[in-house]
């Protein structure tokens, strides 16, 4: 556990000399762990396919799990299981825009259950989704990281052993600022 108290806010900034490297602190800074961001670094004007990680404070709404890969996480998060057929919309012009859909999906979608293990936990913050707008980007998760740290389509990317640490003390009451 990192604290006995969800802390209120997560914040992420960028490793010095480091373009898509961040470091995510807990509690103030008493808790931090290396992330990945993406390849198009931080950006303030985000928008779709530009692979930044925006610029932001965003609320932490809920995740998903893959059961096939491991108990449900202990969180105070709201957490849902990934279904075979669940996708993520990142299709601007389509009214599901940002949204989860159900595959097959006739407009361009992201799907959650992949083949790798980036999704076996994924949390969705809120960008653009409480207040969408066509082409300010999309599907904007918490997730695993890839071996190395490589750069994400600008979600944040944390080690296993690391979300679920920070998962133990997080909650719909969190919220995660990017500050650059």
């Amino acid at each position: 556990m990192i604290g006995p108290l969800s802390p209120s806010i997560v914040t992420v900034r960028r490793k010095p000399g480091a373009h898509s490297r961040g470091l995510l602190s807990v509690g103030g800074g008493s808790v931090v762990f290396h992330v990945a961001l993406g390849k198009g670094g931080i950006s303030a004007l985000k928008r779709e396919g530009d692979g930044a990680t925006p610029r932001a404070e965003m609320a932490m709404l809920h995740g998903y799990w893959r059961t096939d890969k491991g108990p449900r996480p202990e969180t105070a998060l709201p957490m849902q299981p990934i279904r075979h057929d669940a996708g993520w919309c990142d299709a601007p012009w389509h009214a599901a825009y940002n949204r989860p859909v159900r595959l097959p999906f006739p407009a361009s979608a992201e799907t959650m259950r992949r083949t790798d293990d980036l999704y076996d936990i994924v949390l969705v913050l809120d960008w653009n989704i409480a207040s969408r707008q066509a082409g300010r980007g999309s599907a904007i998760f918490m997730h695993l990281a890839r071996p190395g740290y490589l750069p994400t389509e600008g979600c944040i990317a944390l080690a296993r052993r690391d979300m679920l640490r920070l998962l133990r003390s997080v909650s719909s009451l969190t919220r995660v600022a990017v500050i650059g």
